[in-house]
């Protein structure tokens, strides 16, 4: 029996080659004016060929990824561990698995000259709000509320995005969309991270002021505390509720408050039976706003052996304060 092709037969009708030259044909005479009869005819194949492989002309570029989504999909609403903010990374992280670059690289790095940078930004969206619900939804089942769990959701929608984006753009033929995910993912995943789940939901230390308006507008205006929430109430009765962002309870005994007074002072500030401690961006920073805001300084700023930088002052109301940073591990 021979083995030589039959004449006439078509020399391919690979999902590859179908992308191959509809990609071609993009570049060529741009996207918006491809039929579908132009791609089959290029490929040599016939039009309900080309329907065997893709449902639509922009399904050339998204079908590896909408393949992988999908699966992201079904894993997500499947899953039934306890911690779902690993799950989510977990299989965002599994969407690089073996993705080769593809059509959707190219479109994206030559987007200006195939015409189809609205179209792509359109098909963009679409995918990000995929990502976006399958990672909202898993979270709310996991105990997050919805709107944490769709700002979530839409942050790791923009980390995939983002991900093949600069993976395509850095030569997706020499470099892995494995790297380039995770970096995001590490981007994302503090939208996500909730710490245990307790019966506390949570933290609030209750200070009693005189001077009101002046100790307000200090931890307010100067520490940064947003205010939440405020209430009045019959005989001048007033309070204000400040965010300080995520909250601790820190227990330690006798011998390790010695050691961190040792650490953080030169002994002439020992702490306070309740000492608060903020996390700042730039301890140094801070300490000079707080300083000209009204605080006074304890002890100056230094470096810690759990590589912090702290600070100790002494707020209004009375409130020992320390500052900290957290430093970089190279630092």
């Amino acid at each position: 029996m021979s083995t030589e092709p039959r004449a006439g037969r078509p020399k391919a009708s690979s999902r590859e080659t179908i992308a191959e030259a509809a990609c071609e044909l993009f570049l060529e005479q741009g996207y918006e004016q491809t039929s579908i009869i132009d791609i089959a005819s290029r490929a040599g194949v016939s039009r309900s060929s080309f329907f065997n492989y893709f449902s639509s002309k922009s399904d050339v570029l998204w079908s590896g990824l909408d393949e992988r989504l999908a699966v992201f999909e079904q894993r997500l609403s499947s899953d039934g561990g306890t911690d779902a903010a690993a799950v989510v990374r977990r299989e965002t992280l599994a969407v690089a698995d073996s993705f080769a670059p593809d059509s959707l690289a190219l479109g994206i790095v030559n987007a200006v000259a195939m015409g189809l940078e609205a179209e792509y930004e359109r098909d963009a969206a679409l995918r990000r709000a995929r990502v976006a619900r399958a990672v909202s939804s898993r979270l709310v089942r996991g105990g997050a509320d919805r709107l944490s769990a769709e700002v979530a959701g839409a942050a790791w929608g923009g980390a995939v995005l983002a991900a093949i984006e600069a993976w395509a753009h850095d030569g997706a033929g020499r470099t892995s969309l494995s790297r380039f995910l995770s970096l995001a993912a590490d981007a994302a995943a503090p939208m996500s991270s909730d710490g245990p789940v307790g019966e506390v939901a949570q933290l609030r230390v209750v200070v009693q002021a005189s001077a009101f308006e002046q100790t307000l507008a200090f931890y307010r205006d100067v520490v940064g505390m947003p205010q939440a929430e405020a209430y009045e109430a019959e005989g001048g009765a007033r309070v204000a509720i400040l965010d300080a962002g995520r909250a601790t309870l820190e227990i330690a005994n006798p011998a390790q408050v010695e050691f961190i007074d040792r650490v953080e002072t030169d002994g002439d500030a020992p702490s306070d039976r309740i000492r608060l401690a903020l996390e700042v961006a730039d301890t140094d920073a801070a300490v000079a706003r707080l300083d000209e805001g009204g605080a006074e300084i304890e002890a100056s700023a230094r470096v810690t052996p759990w590589n912090s930088r702290n600070a100790r002052l002494r707020g209004p109301a009375g409130l020992q304060l320390t500052l900290f940073q957290e430093l970089d591990p190279t630092e």
